[in-house]
């Protein structure tokens, strides 16, 4: 064989190698219910914070252990416990998005993020300037 066809070969291996890591390595966004069919696959989760039940985070017992309950996108209310400390204003999140796997009937989450509520709603537009004119500063 020549030199030239062992490279071929070695180029060829690695490209299926990328593309088989690429393809098992991927996590794709669902809901609990997806998550609960598949407990070991690890998923994304966009849902929203229930705030009637209850978030438990006590740092004195354990303070890398942090549960709450969460709603997805369809209203199913799972319980998620996430292994990290709770997050600064977690409870004024809009919108929280859990990465991890579905264990039983609790979600365990390796990481989450969290959509602050934006200082820039309608409700609170800030007032116009009106028809004031503005002059060029000399210099």
């Amino acid at each position: 064989m020549k030199t030239y066809h062992i490279i071929l070969i070695i180029i060829i291996v690695i490209a299926i190698g990328v593309i088989i890591s690429t393809f098992t390595d991927t996590s794709t966004y669902s809901n609990f219910a997806e998550a609960g069919k598949y407990p070991g696959k690890e998923y994304h989760i966009i849902g929203k914070l229930n705030k009637d039940k209850p978030i438990v985070y006590d740092s004195k017992v354990d303070a890398n252990r942090f549960t709450f309950f969460m709603s997805d996108e369809k209203g199913l209310v799972k319980q998620v416990e996430y292994r990290g400390t709770k997050p600064q204003d977690f409870e004024k999140s809009e919108q929280v998005v859990v990465m991890g796997c579905m264990d039983g009937e609790t979600f365990k989450a390796s990481s989450l993020l969290l959509k602050c509520p934006s200082k820039y709603n309608d409700k609170k537009k800030p007032e116009a300037f009106g028809q004031k004119e503005f002059s060029k500063v000399k210099s």
